[in-house]
């Protein structure tokens, strides 16, 4: 499968570059890496310990379109609203999160089967991801690439196309027995990989650290119009508390370097 990725990968960068030099637009290429939440059917909703507790991490390669600024001539583009306020972002990235139960339906003073049942289980699940957003700046984008130590502050709106692999089993035992698995995970399961959409949004800000050069920190949600990406699933017509689908926060910190 990772193969297909990195063909997928190395298609939409070099597409992204080979069709849009002719106009004269410049490219960044850059890293990022940092924690990352899971929202799942693991845990309560809301609840503080769940938050913190499925944490994974995230690591990605990133590559900009940046409209103001043609590389082949060492000088701007014409000045326009767009060019000076957005950039297209294509990105390939990984998360993985282990995950459990956590709560007050497993607080140490439950010893109901149940409780015990939730204890056990555990899961994980490792997602590939793929896919662009445009980035909107609000302050000028060519003011803040003139000024060494200055900050462009921007919010983002894209797709992305996933591959995930999650993992379900239980430390008392296989799953969907009587003994390991409460009646509302019966059948509710899998350990079966798939591909979904998922939307993406996220804010945040660049740092110019040196005249090609850049450091970022953005917040990032993703939600997936799927609710087996964790692997988990219960009826939702029943279990109305595990209705949502999967979805994840993210905090990038990353590294950006202007190609010339």
């Amino acid at each position: 499968m990772y193969k297909y990725i990195i063909t997928l990968c190395l298609f939409l960068f070099g597409y992204s570059s080979g069709a849009f030099a002719q106009f004269g637009f410049s490219h960044e290429i850059g890293a990022i890496a940092g924690p990352v939440a899971f929202q799942s059917d693991y845990g309560e909703r809301y609840d503080f310990s769940t938050n913190s507790g499925n944490t994974g991490y995230g690591v990605g390669i990133i590559h900009y379109l940046n409209f103001s600024y043609k590389a082949e001539c060492n000088c701007y583009t014409p000045e326009t609203y767009f060019n000076d306020h957005f950039k297209l972002r294509s990105e390939l990235s990984y998360n993985k999160t282990e995950l459990q139960h956590f709560g007050r339906w497993v607080a140490p003073g439950k010893t109901s089967l149940t409780a015990q049942q939730l204890r056990g289980m555990r899961g994980s699940t490792a997602v590939s991801n793929i896919g662009m957003q445009l980035e909107f700046f609000p302050w000028s984008i060519r003011d803040f690439t003139a000024r060494v130590g200055s900050l462009g502050p921007f919010i983002s709106l894209g797709g992305q196309f996933s591959f995930y692999d999650p993992e379900a089993y239980s430390t008392l035992g296989p799953l969907d027995t009587p003994l390991t698995t409460p009646i509302k995970y019966y059948g509710a399961t899998t350990n079966a990989g798939g591909t979904v959409w998922s939307v993406v949004s996220s804010v945040g800000t660049r740092y110019k650290l040196a005249p090609l050069s850049d450091l970022m920190i953005d917040m990032r949600l993703q939600y997936y119009f799927s609710n087996w990406v964790d692997g988990l699933n219960p009826d939702p017509a029943v279990y109305e508390e595990n209705r949502a689908n999967d979805w994840n926060v993210w905090l990038n910190v990353g590294y950006i370097y202007y190609l010339q």
